[in-house]
């Protein structure tokens, strides 16, 4: 996509901690600023992404004050921490969860028993075990496909290759409702090619949407995270996964979550 010229690169490892309401609603209206000027570089309205914001190792008292900013829909990478902090704020019950990590198969009975999103759905053994876990739970699950689009070693996901083949077989999963394909691209300084990740990302989900099976959709590209989802929007992405900008750094290293990523 053809865009003009922007700001400098925010780097979200400078957002100080936000540790009250305020700070959280001051944090969440300049990300939203962010994405409205991404949009509008590109032709695009602001209400075509949707912002995810990312709470992982924040604490269940922030997490209170998120949902007092607004939030009623938060990203975790790890199952573990998901599921304690959705039974220890269980007395908010519009607040709902999205798993955006690589999920361990005897994990899957936890996903289905809380969550309303799986952003990483990489392979036929963790659809196998969230369909079955589901059918006990008598519940659906959306999901998105994560795809390797920087052909890194260290990510998990499927390779751009194997794609169509995975989707072609999920119709036989009638519990995963398909939304669309998420990704991690590269970690790097150099824009030029993080963007490539993203670019791929759309060429394939359009090139997969022309023949996809019925109840298949790929619509939703979810790409982007703190330090480059102003690039993902300008190449299409719908949801961005937005955690160090809202929430402030985070003590850990980012390897601790993503291998070379950050969030």
């Amino acid at each position: 996509m053809a865009v003009t010229d922007k700001t400098a690169p925010h780097d979200p490892h400078d957002t100080p901690t936000a540790d009250s309401v305020a700070a959280i609603e001051r944090n969440l209206a300049g990300v939203r600023a962010r994405i409205a000027a991404a949009c509008a570089r590109v032709g695009r309205r602001p209400d075509e992404v949707r912002l995810l914001p990312v709470s992982k190792t924040v604490p269940e008292e922030r997490i209170r004050m998120a949902y007092a900013a607004g939030c009623r829909y938060l990203g975790e990478n790890k199952v573990q921490e998901a599921l304690r902090k959705h039974e220890a704020l269980d007395d908010l019950p519009d607040l709902r969860w999205s798993i955006i990590g690589h999920l361990q198969t005897n994990k899957a009975r936890y996903v289905a028993r809380f969550a309303s999103e799986f952003q990483a759905l990489d392979g036929l053994r963790a659809a196998e075990a969230l369909e079955r876990r589901l059918e006990v739970e008598d519940r659906a699950l959306d999901v998105f496909v994560q795809v390797n689009s920087s052909g890194e070693e260290s990510k998990f996901g499927l390779r751009p290759d194997e794609v169509g083949a995975f989707v072609r077989e999920l119709p036989n999963f009638p519990r995963l409702r398909v939304k669309g394909l998420m990704t991690l691209a590269l970690f790097s300084a150099d824009e030029a090619r993080v963007r490539r990740c993203f670019v791929l990302m759309r060429e394939l989900r359009d090139a997969l949407r022309q023949d996809a099976p019925d109840g298949v959709r790929l619509d939703e590209l979810s790409m982007g995270m703190s330090g480059d989802f102003e690039t993902a929007i300008e190449e299409g992405a719908t949801v961005v996964r937005v955690g160090q900008s809202i929430f402030g750094a985070r003590a850990l290293p980012d390897s601790y979550y993503w291998p070379g990523q950050g969030a």
